[in-house]
Parts: structure tokens; C-alpha cells; sequence
């Protein structure tokens, strides 16, 4: 079985350039499970879809599975009862299921796979028999420019109930990646297409580098019969139950180690030792206990400045133990105040152990709380750390940056350290309790002097510093003349090869 490394290794030895075409399927190989199963449970929350036209989609489904009913059959069906909604409704829906639930099922494995082609150049697309609704979003979210999907007919915004042929399943994906090739210049022979589905074979056979990826038995099967590549990833999906048991374990350790503590405080009387004790204590059992390893780079800048702001882009849960493995004591933090209200005991050891908590919806009152930040800072030689994008982003894509960091800084008199986490959403993306064993990649930046800073050039720092980030990351800088966050994925070109009318006139609308 290869391994992802191997399928890097082999990207990297095709030529460069837009020639070579990189297609991937979505469902089951650039997310976990199925979009339609969550498009299905909104439309029946939605009213868009009756208990009566549930089943009967139901048996449309069986039927097509046994065979017995072709695909575009079965879309037919299924375009039957959205007939008359107008799409922009489905814009919507699938910009908001994707945010919720479909972004945390994208593979980080096949997120690096599509990077690595994007590097090289090649002309990278999605191909799926799904709608545009339920890809869209992940293609923007990728930076893949071309969607190859099956369309359903629109006329004056609304759906008629018809979808237009061909669809793309089967011979329709043939023939839409020899379109997407023709417009590029480029040769099928020498392209690649990843894919887990016996339903793809016809593409599979007619691409240079078939990629099985998640196979099931059959086509796991058939894949080692013609020496095909076959990689299986355990990054997403059902989790283990040890995995589980392990997550409720590091997620519990942060009480267990302030209890822990508390020994250290009742001998010495030193309550900043105990939490000291208790931080490193939680970092160390909570990343054992799941299986995370660090890769610094700069971790000299981690004590050369203190005390100072660290600042770290926040993508996971997981960042809290990343956080507290790499500075391990002398910290106070911001949290969220809903902490307390949803989780009392937890909220009340964090809040013992150096935590302020901010009401994110209330400007004013967060400034107003991180007031005691400056004489922790100032007077207990105390370190702050904290989000400036202030909640978890649902993909790598950075946030807008909030200024109560920088002000802090400012105020305190303080260096800022900004701390690039590069991948824990390989642990645990936004949505998910599970967290799963990874190296996370960190880069901490040299401190950022705020000495000579200003009230009046506070805009030009924050675009500054998050510019330091986007660099590291490899993402768009903000400029002064364009308001653009790298949270807003470029629009993405959705076609199909053969479409007998245009499936809608509008631009995807960002994310």
C-alpha cells in the first residue's frame, strides 16, 4: 500500500505546468463520507423534502445501488422536490452546511496532495457527480479554480425539477476531464486522478496515474490487480473508540492537573508556581495521551523576550495543548465567556488558572476585561497569549485579525511574538470532539518591537503582523488599497463538458 509520502514524492517528478491535469473526486476522497447525506438531513429540516418524498428518494437510492435505476434516474428524482425554490436559497444552505459540517471532513492528506500539484502548476479540478451546491464551497475553501459536476436547470432563479445531461457520472466524467484538458492544452496520458469509487473506473483506466484513495473492497481489489497506487488515510472518518476514550482523557486533564497543583500551592504558598506546575502538567499529559508531536522552527523566540503577547493563528481545539506545550509556564490567557456557562468546572479552573474570560459580541467589554492583562503583564512579569482571529477558523484560510492583542502590546509596553501553527486541524478540525495523533508544524516568528507604535498606525500594524503570518503560511497578503482576508476564497469556475444551458448566471458567492 503507498503511503501519502510516496504520492508527494510522484507529483514532485511530474513535469511543471498547466498541461498536467490533477483531477479529484470529492466524496469519500477529498472529504470523509457523503455531502448528500448532509444535504439530505437540511432539506428534511428545511421542509424542502416530506417524510413521503424521503422514502420515495430512499428507494431511488436502493434502486440505483442495486442497479437497477441509472444515475441521472435518480437525480431526476431528486430535482423533482426542490422544483420552484429559488437557488440562491441553495447558495446559501451550501455555504452554511459547508462552514458546519463539510470542511471538517476534508482529508488533510488530500488538502496536502492538492497543494503539492498546485505548486507544481498543473491544472488542478474537482470532479463529482454531487451538485455545485455541495462543492463549491470546498473548492473555494482549496483555491481549485474548475468544478466538474451535474448540473440541475435553472430558469429566472428558480429550479424547474430538471437536471441537465449529461450528468456527470461515469462516461460523463470521461468526458468532462477530456474537455477540461482540451481547453488546458494538456494530455489525459500524462494526468492524474485520485478517486475511491468503483463508479470511476471508466477514469481511472483512461488517466496516465490512477489514484485509489479509501477504496472500497472492489475497487481495493481490482487497484492491486492493475497496480495501481492505493492509499488509505484514518485522519478523518469514525474514530476509534480508543481514539475517543484518549480525547475524553486529554480533554479532562486540564482539571486533574490543576488538582495536581494545588499541593505545590498549599506547601509553598506560591500560587503562581502551581499553575506553573499545572500548565506544563496539562501540556505534557494532554499531548501523550493523543499522540501530538511539535516541529518548531524558532523556538528561541519563545523566552528570549519575556514578558511579551504571543499571538498564534487558531485553527483547533488541539492549539490550547499546542499552546501550553510550547510556552509551559509564566502565561495568562483569553477565553471566550460562554466557557463558563457551558462547561461551569472547567470554566472555573481555567479562570483559577490565569484565564480571562471576554464576551466576544461586546467590543467594549472586552477591552474593558483585558485591562487586568496590562498589570499582569506589568506588574506579575506574566505573559499573555491569545487568538486575534478570536474563534476557530473552519479551514487553514485565516481570519480577520482584532486589534485587543495589539492594544495590550501597545499598553503593556511588550514585544508581540507571533506563533504560526501550520496544521492542527489535523487533530481536531472545528466541529470535531475527537482528537487524533499528528506532528503539528509551528513556525515562531522574531518578536515584533511595538515600542514606537501609535493609536494612529494601529491598522498598519495589525495588516503588518498578519502579513507575517499569511507569509508563513503561504497565503494572500492584505495590501492598503484591497480589503481582502485570506477567509475569502477566490470564485470558482463550475462547468461541465456538453451542458445543454447555462445552470446559473450568478458568481459563487464567498466564503
Amino acid at each position: 500500500m503507498s503511503d501519502v509520502k510516496q504520492l508527494l514524492d510522484d507529483i514532485e517528478n511530474a513535469p511543471d505546468g498547466s498541461s498536467v491535469v490533477a483531477i479529484f473526486d470529492f466524496d469519500g476522497t477529498l472529504i470523509a463520507g457523503y455531502s448528500a447525506t448532509v444535504f439530505i438531513r437540511e432539506q428534511l429540516k428545511r421542509g424542502d423534502l416530506s417524510v413521503r418524498q424521503f422514502a420515495e428518494l430512499m428507494r431511488a437510492m436502493t434502486s440505483f445501488g442495486l442497479g437497477s435505476m441509472g444515475f441521472s434516474g435518480m437525480m431526476a428524482i431528486n430535482a423533482q422536490f426542490i422544483r420552484g425554490i429559488e437557488e440562491r436559497t441553495y447558495d446559501e444552505v451550501g455555504l452554511r452546511l459547508y462552514t458546519k459540517e463539510i470542511a471538517r471532513l476534508i482529508y488533510p492528506e488530500s488538502r496536502a496532495l492538492v497543494k503539492a500539484h498546485q505548486a507544481k502548476g498543473h491544472t488542478v479540478a474537482i470532479i463529482s457527480s454531487a451538485t455545485r451546491y455541495q462543492v463549491d464551497n470546498a473548492a473555494a475553501d482549496l483555491d481549485i479554480d474548475h468544478v466538474l459536476c451535474t448540473h440541475l436547470e435553472i430558469e429566472n432563479g428558480r429550479f424547474t425539477g430538471g437536471v441537465i445531461s449529461p450528468t456527470c457520472f461515469g462516461q460523463g466524467k470521461v468526458e468532462a476531464a477530456e474537455a477540461l484538458a482540451r481547453e488546458h492544452n494538456a494530455d489525459l496520458d500524462t494526468s492524474f486522478f485520485y478517486s475511491d469509487s468503483t463508479d470511476d473506473l471508466l477514469l481511472l483506466q483512461r488517466v496516465g496515474h490512477p489514484r485509489v484513495l479509501n477504496p472500497s473492497d472492489r475497487l481495493e481489489r481490482i487497484a492491486r490487480g492493475r497496480q495501481w497506487p492505493v492509499t488509505k488515510f484514518g485522519s478523518r472518518g469514525r474514530p476509534t473508540l480508543s481514539q475517543f476514550i484518549r480525547s475524553i482523557a486529554a480533554t479532562t486533564s486540564v482539571v486533574t492537573s490543576f488538582i495536581a497543583g494545588l499541593p505545590i500551592y498549599a506547601l509553598t504558598g506560591s500560587k503562581r508556581e502551581s499553575q506553573n506546575f499545572s500548565f506544563s502538567l496539562f501540556a505534557d499529559t494532554a499531548s501523550a495521551l493523543i499522540g501530538i508531536e511539535l516541529d518548531v522552527v524558532g523556538e528561541e523566540h519563545l523566552w528570549s523576550h519575556r514578558p511579551a503577547v504571543f499571538i498564534f493563528n487558531h485553527q483547533s481545539k488541539a492549539d490550547v495543548i499546542v499552546i501550553a506545550k510550547l510556552l509551559r509556564r509564566d502565561i495568562a490567557g483569553v477565553g471566550k465567556k460562554e466557557i463558563r456557562k457551558e462547561t461551569p468546572v472547567l470554566g472555573k479552573v481555567l479562570e483559577l488558572g490565569g484565564l480571562v474570560f471576554i464576551d466576544r459580541a461586546d467590543g467594549k467589554s472586552a477591552i474593558n476585561a483585558m485591562k487586568p492583562l496590562v498589570d499582569i503583564i506589568r506588574n506579575e512579569g506574566k505573559s499573555v497569549v491569545l487568538a486575534p482571529e478570536g474563534t476557530r477558523t473552519v479551514s487553514p484560510a485565516m481570519a480577520s485579525f482584532k486589534k485587543g492583542a495589539f492594544h495590550l502590546a501597545m499598553q503593556a509596553g511588550v514585544p508581540i511574538i507571533p506563533i504560526v501553527i501550520h496544521n492542527s486541524g489535523d487533530v481536531a478540525p472545528k466541529g470535531d470532539f475527537v482528537l487524533r495523533s499528528a506532528t503539528v508544524k509551528v513556525e515562531v516568528l522574531p518578536p515584533v518591537d511595538t515600542s514606537e507604535w501609535s493609536l494612529e498606525t494601529m491598522n498598519d500594524h495589525v495588516r503588518e503582523v498578519r502579513n507575517m503570518f499569511a507569509r508563513a503560511l503561504g497565503q494572500p497578503e492584505k495590501t492598503l488599497s484591497k480589503k481582502l482576508t485570506a477567509s475569502t476564497p477566490k470564485k470558482v469556475k463550475t462547468k461541465h463538458k456538453m451542458k445543454t444551458k447555462t445552470a446559473s448566471k450568478r458568481p459563487l458567492k464567498n466564503i
